[in-house]
């Protein structure tokens, strides 16, 4: 345990910022994987499932959960697996 106050402070912060971020990021990986699988068994509803991990990968990139580039690098790749699973 951290004995100076501003440590401590700090260590309050983080906790409560874990159970902010925590839940949306499990969020935003569980719609990713849905698409991962919905495109594996070729299910009818792929691009409203593109949709959705879409939006909740800019989520995460806008409340500085993952890095731009990686949201934007995540977006490509799903992209590219619904044009391959289009064809």
């Amino acid at each position: 345990m951290p004995i100076i106050k501003s440590a401590i402070e700090r260590a309050r912060t983080n906790v409560k910022a874990n159970k902010r971020n925590a839940p949306q990021l499990s969020a935003m990986r569980t719609s990713v994987k849905k698409f991962e699988t919905a495109v594996t068994k070729g299910d009818e509803n792929v691009a409203d499932l593109f949709k959705a991990a879409s939006a909740a990968v800019d989520h995460a990139a806008s409340k500085g959960l993952i890095k731009k580039n990686k949201a934007s690098r995540d977006k490509s790749r799903m992209a590219a697996r619904l044009a391959k699973a289009a064809k």
